[in-house]
């Protein structure tokens, strides 16, 4: 006997249906609300250096296995408790950082507490983090060109860098888009270490996207403004993620 054309559309309704409630509903009220918000503000950071730690990663040595150890540590501890520990560390006063900085003859630096270094500060803790997490998916990519194309490539006289521009990274370019519009994403929506370190200071100096549309909706009671923003931040990433994609088909079709 055939089994039904909608038995299979039975036994997907429960995640569709997850789906709709939990993804498209709360976007389709955020694009509707966002109307009736006012001005927006705030800015966002990105991180790029997975690539290069990933490419050290990748070949063999004596402390490899531990140095992807150390760089992977980090994804272990959560955003919260890592914003916490940066801030002990960093703290102007009592830190350790600046204490070994005066152990050495320098001058101590105010991190969260100056405008020209609150933002940097932030950047530095999100690239710590999320350098190591990133860079598991270039490791991916990386593992997966057949090394007897780069055997060839040496055979023939190809330098390092001439197999990194023609090889490593053509072969590379889904994992490296795909990475791209991600950590892009995951940088719109930075909010942890901005409520707990710096709440948006000073002086505004970090008052990201995402902390912007967190104060609007429950420090203000703003919450079309909230749901504008909101809906700024997902037209953004879309829009860059479009483009990268666009980036994408057009190299491929090359």
């Amino acid at each position: 006997m055939r089994t039904p054309a909608w038995v299979p559309y039975a036994f997907l309704t429960p995640a569709l249906a997850g789906l709709l409630l939990f993804r498209v509903v709360p976007i389709g009220i955020a694009l509707v609300g966002g109307f009736f918000g006012s001005s927006l503000m705030g800015e966002t950071v990105f991180r790029g250096v997975a690539f290069l730690l990933a490419l050290l990663m990748a070949k063999p040595g004596r402390f490899v296995g531990t140095l992807r150890t150390a760089l992977l540590l980090p994804i272990t501890v959560s955003i919260a408790l890592t914003s916490v520990l940066w801030s002990i560390l960093l703290d102007p006063g009592f830190g350790p950082v600046n204490g070994l900085l005066r152990a050495l003859g320098m001058s101590p630096q105010p991190f969260f507490r100056a405008e020209h270094q609150s933002l940097a500060s932030l950047m530095a803790i999100c690239t710590w983090r999320g350098a190591g997490y990133w860079m598991l998916f270039m490791l991916a990519g990386l593992g997966a060109i057949p090394p007897e194309v780069n055997e060839a490539a040496s055979i023939d006289g190809a330098t390092g860098w001439q197999r990194l521009r023609h090889i490593t990274l053509p072969l590379m370019r889904r994992t490296l888009i795909f990475v791209l519009i991600a950590d892009t994403a995951v940088n719109f929506l930075l909010f942890a270490p901005v409520y707990v370190i710096t709440n948006g200071g000073p002086n505004g100096s970090t008052a990201l996207l995402m902390f912007e549309a967190y104060r609007a909706a429950f420090t203000y009671l703003d919450h079309g403004r909230s749901l504008a923003i909101s809906s700024v931040i997902l037209v953004i990433i879309a829009a860059v993620a479009a483009l990268e994609m666009r980036f994408f088909r057009t190299e491929d079709s090359a």
